[in-house]
């Protein structure tokens, strides 16, 4: 699949040092950054949903106690 978009002749000079730098293709960057964006997003959202679980219930076991329910 193809996506453009537009882009200043500032930013577009910025990705492609930075691509440069990195030695990597401008694709190859703004595809890493775009994955890891929705990666932080979904990983911010599971975050956030287990504190509010742990809210409503913020019991917790150690170690030990684990393994010892599981039969370790």
């Amino acid at each position: 699949m193809t996506i453009s978009l537009r882009l200043s002749d500032e930013d577009t000079k910025l990705i492609k040092d930075y691509a440069k730098i990195n030695n990597m293709s401008v694709s190859d960057l703004i595809r890493k950054a775009v994955i890891e964006k929705i990666e932080d997003e979904i990983d911010l959202d599971a975050y956030n949903k287990a504190i509010k679980e742990f809210k409503k219930n913020s019991k917790t076991y150690t170690l030990d106690e684990i393994e010892k329910e599981l039969g370790l």
